[in-house]
């Protein structure tokens, strides 16, 4: 009896030792992407729907004069395929359209300088005339729906953007883990519960096999 006693009690303190540990990664997993995940959720619905949110993109051209000073060191440099473009140029072009190269690369060649803008829900390109110092500066915006799509892709977002995917992904994960396994420890009391999580395995899948192609 006495070993039956001290089993049973062992067994309990196990149990509430897991469920005390589980419950806390749950909630803390849950706090850090619940907003990210009622973001993600959202956004699966708009590009779900892609083809029947309509987008209206709305575009900007603008135009400037390179100084003669300026495209004369810029013809002289000579350069041709990926350079980042100098300092001073950027600093200009600051002061002309509301733009931040930072450590971007231009496609340059001897009749002109390139560089691809692309941000998330729009896009943007820059182009220098090297034999005329013109400059042409277009940005192409398609609205909040948009933006909140290529954010949930990942698209055009920078490192910062995709470090936050990999940790909402992996708190992601802990949430559902630990859901599982709690679900394993309340699972004796709730008849229901493994029928339901079987059901959450078989529509999918029963789904892929049926109508996907």
């Amino acid at each position: 009896m006495k070993q039956s006693a001290v089993t049973t009690t062992s067994n309990r303190q196990q149990r509430a030792f897991w469920l005390k540990h589980l419950h806390q990664w749950h909630w803390i997993s849950a706090a850090i992407s619940l907003v990210a995940m009622l973001l993600f959720a959202a956004t699966g619905i708009t590009l779900n729907h892609a083809a029947q949110i309509e987008a209206r993109p709305k575009v900007e051209s603008h135009q400037a004069q390179l100084p003669d000073a300026m495209l004369e060191r810029l013809t002289q440099l000579g350069l041709e395929g990926e350079h980042a473009l100098p300092q001073d140029l950027q600093d200009w072009l600051s002061q002309q359209f509301p733009l931040k190269l930072g450590q971007r690369l231009g496609e340059w060649s001897k009749e002109e300088i390139y560089v691809a803008l692309p941000r998330p829900g729009g896009d943007a390109w820059l182009n220098i005339d090297l034999l005329s110092g013109e400059i042409e500066y277009e940005v192409t915006e398609r609205g909040w729906v948009s933006y909140f799509n290529d954010l949930h892709k990942g698209r055009h977002t920078g490192v910062a953007w995709s470090w936050f995917i990999d940790l909402f992904a992996v708190a992601s994960l802990i949430f559902g883990i630990s859901g599982l396994f709690l679900l394993h420890l309340y699972g004796g009391n709730r008849p229901a519960t493994w029928p339901l999580v079987g059901l959450g395995v078989v529509i999918p899948v029963v789904l892929l096999v049926l109508f996907v192609h």
